[in-house]
């Protein structure tokens, strides 16, 4: 899976001894830019992973690619999102001849009253057809 956000904070590296030898887990907060931003912590494992995020400044924009892990203890679940590669996010390359859209619109000037409307009660009238005459009119309707 992959996300795109801004690097707001790089948490610091955490280091023990296990059974397996010496370990390192490093991490980092992005904000997502949607309309309602949320904000989303990282872990990586490894001192190589860990120091992936380390040359990248807060604020830049980046893509982050993870995998979501659960694990169950004692009857509670928790989740990790493993972050195994990032890279600084650089925007698709606009197709040549594509515009950028504008700013937004400057707000319109008022409306001028709209005009009187013609009245109807002095208007020609049309004489109903006799209802003796057949209509001839195909007015297309389906019935």
């Amino acid at each position: 899976m992959e996300i795109i956000g801004k690097l707001m904070q790089i948490l610091p590296k955490q280091s023990g001894e296990s059974a397996r030898g010496t370990w390192v887990r490093g991490g980092f907060v992005i904000e997502t830019q949607e309309q309602f931003p949320k904000m989303v912590a990282f872990t990586m494992f490894g001192e190589d992973r860990a120091a992936m995020i380390e040359g990248i400044p807060i604020g830049t924009q980046i893509n982050v690619h993870f995998s979501p892990e659960s694990r169950e203890f004692q009857g509670r679940w928790y989740t990790d999102l493993r972050c195994f590669r990032v890279d600084t996010f650089v925007p698709a390359q606009q197709a040549p001849g594509f515009q950028q859209p504008a700013a937004a619109p400057a707000p319109m000037a008022p409306q001028q009253p709209a005009q009187a409307a013609p009245d109807f009660a002095t208007a020609p009238q049309q004489q109903a057809p006799a209802a003796d005459t057949q209509m001839a009119v195909d007015d297309d309707l389906p019935f």
